[in-house]
């Protein structure tokens, strides 16, 4: 069991203990140290008193000190079921409290070192001798320094043990959030693996269906090809989620390389325009080039599916007659892509939520997961990019901007290279 505990208090970061330990040794006067469960001393000695920074010069805190010692005594007392620990030196309390987490003892926090009565001149002349300090310098600081009583130390340990259990109880919870996230995204990505096969499958004899059935009846073939665009959807989705998987476990990467972005944004307007013009809208893509005089550094792929994201989210909630613009213009150090539109438009109130997991529109058609412009951001940051969203309201349109570094001239030619 202890060597449980000396492995999970390797792990822990101390350093979190420093500054709320310092606030209570300079309130308390008191010497404060925290130890591990093995006994090895973490953070301290902390000194808040003038005779405790006159003892501090000594050896009474070394390695091999009299005061590490009780120290190291008070920490093995606290591996027990004891749950407060004291010892005296020479007059001085010396107690400890100790450290919890997970239910699992990890350590403890020592503090004292004050005296519970006056002390004499002849008890700091033997302490000194001891320590191998002036015994008058000693005993001057002493002197001026009042009794820790009973009652005042009681109060200062129930204020520490409070602090220690703050501290402990957010850990653990801490602990639990990452727990409950990294199951969470292990069982999305998991789940989006696992349906992705059989959707695609089902796609397949749909599709093998539709081209070898001879003079199927008029409704059939109308049924198997809703059940298309239904399968369509749903794998759609599935690749949804498998991307946001990714990005929440930190697993989606890029490989760029030098390439035009005309290529890109013809490659990516060829295969959806044909929607566009199916609701009557017109489609302008500006300038007439594509932006083929601007080179960037990017992943082709992934870059095709942050503008027909964008585009498709344009068409979707935009009424038949209505006009879309990608527009591509220089910027100082890189290139901006904005797809502008005449549709719904976008409240100011949700405007700061556009791009979150899971967000979806209230009106016309809500159909998907909300993941698409979530993963758009994510995709165009792994670029170095950055991507914002303007709207005047609702019934006003929206304009998506994407902005992109330009490659430096001297990548071209060199080898793909994975995304951050």
């Amino acid at each position: 069991m202890i060597r449980i505990a000396q492995s999970f208090s390797k792990q822990l970061d101390w350093s979190e203990w420093q500054a709320p330990l310092l606030q209570f040794c300079q309130a308390s006067g008191m010497v404060v140290s925290a130890y591990d469960i093995g006994g090895g001393r973490q953070i301290g000695p902390m000194l808040g008193s003038q005779t405790a920074r006159l003892l501090g010069t000594s050896c009474l805190w070394n390695e091999d000190g009299p005061g590490s010692a009780v120290e190291q005594r008070i920490v093995a007392a606290l591996n027990g079921p004891v749950d407060y620990a004291e010892e005296e030196f020479h007059g001085m309390r010396v107690c400890g409290l100790p450290l919890t987490r997970a239910g699992q003892r990890y350590g403890a926090v020592v503090f004292g070192w004050r005296w519970s009565d006056f002390s004499s001149p002849m008890a700091c002349e033997r302490l000194a001798r001891l320590l191998k300090l002036p015994g008058q310098a000693l005993w001057s600081e002493v002197r001026l320094e009042a009794p820790l009583a009973a009652g005042r130390l009681a109060t200062f340990r129930a204020l520490l043990r409070t602090l220690a259990d703050s501290l402990d109880r957010q850990r653990d919870t801490i602990d639990e959030l990452q727990r409950v996230s990294q199951t969470r995204d292990l069982f999305l990505a998991t789940v989006s693996h696992e349906m992705r096969t059989p959707l695609s499958a089902l796609a397949l004899r749909i599709d093998l269906l539709l081209k070898t059935m001879q003079d199927p009846p008029p409704a059939l073939t109308a049924a198997l090809t809703a059940m298309r665009v239904h399968v369509r959807q749903e794998a759609a989705m599935v690749e949804d989620l498998i991307d946001a998987a990714r990005t929440l476990t930190g697993t989606m990467s890029i490989e760029r390389i030098p390439v035009s972005l005309g290529r890109i944004v013809r490659e990516a307007v060829s295969t959806i325009e044909a929607k566009a013009h199916d609701k009557r809208i017109a489609f302008k893509v500006t300038p007439a080039d594509f932006g083929d005089r601007f080179q960037v550094l990017a992943d082709p792929r992934r870059l095709q599916q942050v503008l027909w994201n964008l585009i498709l989210n344009a068409i979707k909630f935009t009424d038949e007659g209505g006009a879309i613009e990608v527009l591509i213009t220089g910027a100082a150090d890189g290139v901006r892509i904005r797809v502008n539109d005449s549709g719904h438009g976008i409240a100011a109130h949700d405007l700061p939520h556009v791009f979150g997991a899971f967000t979806l529109q209230t009106h016309a058609n809500s159909s998907g997961l909300g993941l698409g412009l979530y993963i758009v951001r994510r995709i165009v940051e792994l670029h170095e990019g950055s991507i914002s969203v303007e709207s005047a309201g609702p019934g006003r349109g929206s304009s998506f901007i994407v902005f992109l570094p330009q490659a430096d001239p001297t990548h071209a030619g060199s080898p793909p290279s994975p995304g951050s």
